[in-house]
């Protein structure tokens, strides 16, 4: 159990680790946090080194589903705001609650090593401009991020033009007198193939898989937006969203998309129109695998082939905690096992935050995950009911909460959740947990 008092370290300032500092404070937490930047943000400035932002993106999910329920975002920010309202976003929300006295900037976290067992306390080795140093801590909160290291796969052959993953992609001057392939129709793959049509000399798409395309917004609203206060089964949501995709999208292999072959929600759908008008206009030709390179020509699994100048792997990224053992975070799989994605099953005093995924779950879904936690780390210093009943429930053993859903087995989906699920069991424990309120 985690020791009755002394500071816990949080190892992060972006948009989890301001949640988490948030709600430690609230419930009268002493915490050390640590963060690699010079300022808070995380991946949302695109200034971090470690930000695999680019200079045209958006958010895909609308200011109103995404914002923090107790800080929205100015009128004056768009219904999808940029990487840089994102960034003064999450500035003034730790400005409106005076959270970067709590972090050291300039720190990154090298080590995170237990001293025995459950309770014994952390070791924390970080360095800075001055030199490497180390500290006790109480226990350990993980807040930084899932969308960092590039998984980049490997291909046969060798490709002697650029090869990149879109973490390195910035600027759409990148494109300029290129023929591009992007490999990866995600969100981001997609919006950067948009920027490469504009830019570029030819964009060509290479899909492994179908996706289902959304709308940013439908009759003149966000499409996330359009849900509505009654909550429907999902064999009639899919239904339902089924119809209005095709009234708003179509059949989008008319256009040389493959078509899925899962079921909607069982995957993120891709929020974007660009591409779909892009592929309709004939500036964009979608690809299917690739089988190997050759020098500039890439061969296709269907045995066509094209060359091209640059090609940008947009194949998403990976979890990484370099500086704690797999083993201590419950591996299994692509994901760490945890419960409600947050909570070790044996330990008390190791956290992580932020490794969950969910459609539409937003900002504030995270924000709830963080108050769980700090309500319950209180909880077990205040010896309460319902901490003991949490620290029993996790222990006993549990499953991913996924609400039934069948999603698709791959790394990027191995910590997705329900969202309806999932917050029905975080806000459950936040209520059951009770805790200081400031």
């Amino acid at each position: 159990m985690i020791a009755t008092n002394g500071r816990l370290a949080l190892i992060g300032a972006g948009p989890m680790g301001l949640a988490a500092a948030k709600t430690l404070t609230e419930q009268g937490l002493a915490f050390q946090g640590f963060e690699l930047h010079s300022d808070v943000g995380g991946l949302w400035d695109i200034d971090n080194p470690r930000s695999t932002m680019y200079e045209t993106a958006h958010l895909i999910s609308s200011k109103t589903m995404t914002e923090f329920t107790d800080f929205p975002m100015r009128d004056e920010v768009a219904e999808y705001p940029s990487h840089t309202a994102m960034r003064q976003y999450f500035r003034d929300f730790a400005d409106r609650y005076d959270l970067r006295r709590h972090f050291r900037f300039g720190a990154e976290v090298v080590r995170a090593e237990p001293l025995g067992k459950d309770g014994d306390g952390w070791r924390l080795t970080w360095r800075d401009e001055t030199g490497t140093h180390a500290e006790t801590f109480a226990g350990v909160l993980i807040a930084n991020g899932t969308l960092s290291e590039p998984n980049m796969p490997r291909f046969e052959g060798d490709f002697t033009g650029e090869l990149i993953h879109a973490s390195a992609y910035r600027y759409p001057d990148q494109f300029r007198g290129k023929r591009v392939l992007v490999i990866g129709a995600g969100n981001s793959g997609c919006d950067i193939a948009v920027d490469a049509i504009h830019h570029g000399l030819s964009c060509d798409l290479s899909m492994r898989r179908g996706y289902y395309f959304v709308p940013k917004y439908v009759f003149g609203r966000p499409a996330d937006t359009m849900g509505g206060a009654i909550r429907l089964p999902m064999w009639l949501k899919r239904r339902v969203d089924g119809m209005i995709l095709k009234w708003f999208v179509g059949d989008p292999s008319k256009y040389g998309f493959p078509k899925p072959d899962y079921r909607l929600y069982e995957s993120h759908p891709v929020v974007n129109s660009q591409v779909l008008f892009h592929a309709g206009h004939g500036d964009l030709t979608v690809r299917p695998d690739i089988a190997r390179f050759d020098g500039k020509t890439v061969h296709f699994a269907d045995g066509s082939q094209a060359e091209y100048d640059m090609v940008l792997a947009a194949t998403g990224y990976k979890l990484h905690y370099p500086f704690i053992d797999r083993d201590l975070l419950n591996w299994q799989g692509d994901a760490p096992h945890l419960y409600l994605n947050a909570m070790h099953p044996a330990r008390d005093d190791l956290f992580v935050l932020g490794m969950i995924e969910a459609t539409g779950l937003g900002w504030q879904g995270r924000h709830e995950q963080a108050e769980m936690v700090a309500r319950y780390i209180r909880g077990l210093r205040d010896g309460t009911p319902g901490a003991r009943a949490l620290q029993q429930e996790k222990a006993r053993g549990f499953t991913r909460a996924t609400g039934g859903m069948s999603y698709l087995k791959l790394p990027r989906m191995a910590y997705y959740v329900d969202k309806a699920t999932y917050r029905r069991a975080v806000t459950g424990w936040i209520r059951r947990l009770g805790g200081a309120r400031a």
